[in-house]
């Protein structure tokens, strides 16, 4: 096994503890409080996993070099593309923090939610890497970076459609049309839709800002102790 593969299934354990962790505290709140508030926590964070897991399987095609693989690899990108603002969607869920007055100290709730979340940026920031590698090797590192500021553009807006207005990933199958007007009734109006613009625009440039920071402390090159 090369240093590259080793090195990324190290980040895949390192999530997998880290789902365990959020998926323990979870667990204890709920025996704590013999209710299922937050309970949403776990479903957001298995829809944060999907990502990842079509992203390693577009990268695990595209290694055959097949003709083959590009009929799926493309439907498994798009797929990617679908599910990308499910990983980050997990930030929003602390407008929740103050929702549910139960038997437990707020601060475990801010932790709660912190490693919930950060769990979920994560994998939407390998999730993204594993694309970028993908898209750089196949046309280029211009196409790459244009890649992943499209993706994040079009993953914050997802993640404004799911919290603002209540869609669901898999709606652009289940209900297109109705999804479709919605989306053109506020994108056709940007400056009577202060929230959509606002909202979209900052939390790509949050996304980008951690992504950026992420793949250049990859490259640091840290010297390793002897």
């Amino acid at each position: 096994m090369s240093a590259s593969s080793r090195h990324k299934v190290a980040v895949f354990a390192l999530l997998a503890v880290a789902t365990v962790v959020c998926i323990g505290l979870l667990g204890l709140r709920f025996i704590r409080t013999d209710t299922r508030h937050y309970w949403f926590l776990a479903w957001n964070l298995t829809l944060a996993w999907i990502p990842l897991g079509l992203a390693a399987l577009a990268g695990a095609f595209a290694v055959t070099r097949k003709r083959v693989a590009y009929v799926i690899i493309v439907p498994t990108a798009l797929l990617w593309l679908l599910f990308f603002p499910n990983a980050a969607y997990i930030l929003t869920d602390f407008l929740h923090l103050d929702e549910f007055k139960d038997s437990v100290p707020q601060w475990y709730d801010l932790m709660l939610l912190l490693w919930f979340s950060w769990t979920g940026l994560l994998l939407g920031i390998v999730s993204l890497r594993l694309m970028h590698e993908l898209v750089t090797r196949a046309v280029g590192v211009v196409a790459g970076w244009t890649f992943v500021v499209v993706a994040t553009g079009l993953g914050s807006f997802g993640i404004y459609l799911g919290r603002f207005l209540g869609w669901n990933s898999w709606d652009v199958l289940h209900a297109p049309l109705s999804m479709a007007d919605q989306v053109w009734e506020r994108v056709s109006q940007p400056l009577a839709n202060t929230r959509l613009v606002g909202f979209t625009g900052s939390f790509a440039l949050f996304f980008l800002f951690v992504y950026l920071a992420m793949y250049l402390f990859g490259r640091l090159g840290w010297d390793e102790p002897r």
